[in-house]
């Protein structure tokens, strides 16, 4: 018998092959779009991406999260305007996050929450993975506007965040009613009619901004 060898780290197998998990990624976004949440499943994913079922089980331990880092991947590419004008930059931003929902199949969020929601760990991840990123990114954009003196110092962050992504959130995760640049307009207009220090200045503004008098005509 040959002797133990002490301080060796144990053999881990070979290393991941990054190349292979976007493929895989890139696998399940094409049976996401073609089949839909619910009709999903991992022997698909892996025939598409040339691996293998364990292969794939090692980096995503279920189908929620293989399909959730798929998601991420999808919206991760999104970034709001920051043009130094309050109305423009809500509106265009929240409006980059409403094209990007779009681009995930109707009637997928709706019971890929539903999966989540049983198991606090898989909840706390669909909200960091879909949720969250867009209201960071329009929480930047507040802060900002705060910061120029836009918006009141004293407004609940919190609850403005929420006024603004529960038309995006509630819209895209039932798919009862589409999302319109009007709705998302109206939305911004009538939360800023109540937390802006001058919305006729900012108004004004967005319309020199922009250099067209019919720009935020919903507003006016």
């Amino acid at each position: 018998m040959q002797p133990r060898q002490e301080g060796r780290a144990p053999r881990t197998g070979r290393p991941r092959d990054p190349q292979i998990g976007r493929t895989v990624l890139d696998a399940t976004l094409a049976v996401l779009d073609e089949a839909g949440y619910t009709r999903l499943t991992i022997e698909e994913v892996a025939r598409r991406a040339g691996a293998t079922k364990p292969a794939i089980y090692r980096r995503w331990p279920d189908r929620r999260r293989l399909v959730l880092a798929a998601l991420a991947t999808r919206l991760g590419t999104a970034r709001t305007p920051d043009t130094g004008c309050t109305l423009c930059d809500l509106n265009e931003g929240i409006n980059v996050f409403v094209a990007a929902f779009r681009r995930i199949r109707p009637g997928v969020l709706e019971p890929l929450f539903a999966d989540c929601a049983a198991e606090p760990e898989a909840r706390e991840t669909f909200m960091t993975t879909l949720f969250d990123p867009p209201r960071a990114a329009v929480a930047e954009m507040i802060e900002r506007a705060v910061a120029r003196g836009d918006l009141r110092a004293d407004l609940d962050r919190e609850l403005v965040l929420d006024m603004l992504g529960s038309l995006v959130h509630y819209r895209a995760l039932f798919g009862h009613a589409p999302i319109t640049g009007d709705q998302v307009e109206s939305a911004v207009e009538a939360v800023l009619g109540g937390i802006a220090t001058d919305y006729p200045a900012l108004l004004a503004h967005s319309r020199e901004v922009a250099g067209d008098p019919r720009t935020h005509a919903a507003h006016g």
